[in-house]
């Protein structure tokens, strides 16, 4: 199958399309390995939307600093006020020996109604 002209200007003008865009990213990745710096030789096109970072100076970077810490002060301060104020704290209740002979003799005492009832239930059924 013979190629006519018109098909093989098609592919040479598809194929340098394709060149470019590999040497442009050819260019980004030599300016990543440069930290940024200007592109090697290799680029004929320039690369277009490399955005640059800001620089901030030291006397900048302190201010920033600052004001945060400035801010972070505020805050705590606020947070720390209470809102309600405090009950004294008042020290952990015990029960008596006393106390405790009750609610046992309570509870022995219940146990037995319940024993009492369950034995009187299987004697009439």
């Amino acid at each position: 199958m013979p190629l006519d002209e018109s098909t093989l200007k098609a592919a040479i003008v598809g194929y340098e399309a394709e060149w470019q865009k590999i040497q442009g990213k050819i260019a980004e990745l030599h300016q990543i390995l440069a930290g940024h710096r200007a592109a090697t030789k290799i680029t004929t096109a320039p690369v277009q939307n490399v955005r640059r970072r800001r620089r901030l100076s030291a006397a900048a970077k302190a201010r920033i600093a600052a004001a945060q810490r400035k801010r972070w002060a505020a805050y705590r301060r606020q947070s720390a006020k209470p809102t309600a104020p405090a009950k004294a704290a008042r020290p952990k209740r015990r029960i008596s020996k006393a106390g405790m002979a009750r609610i046992v003799a309570a509870a022995k005492a219940r146990w037995a109604r319940v024993k009492a009832e369950k034995a009187k239930a299987a004697r009439k059924g």
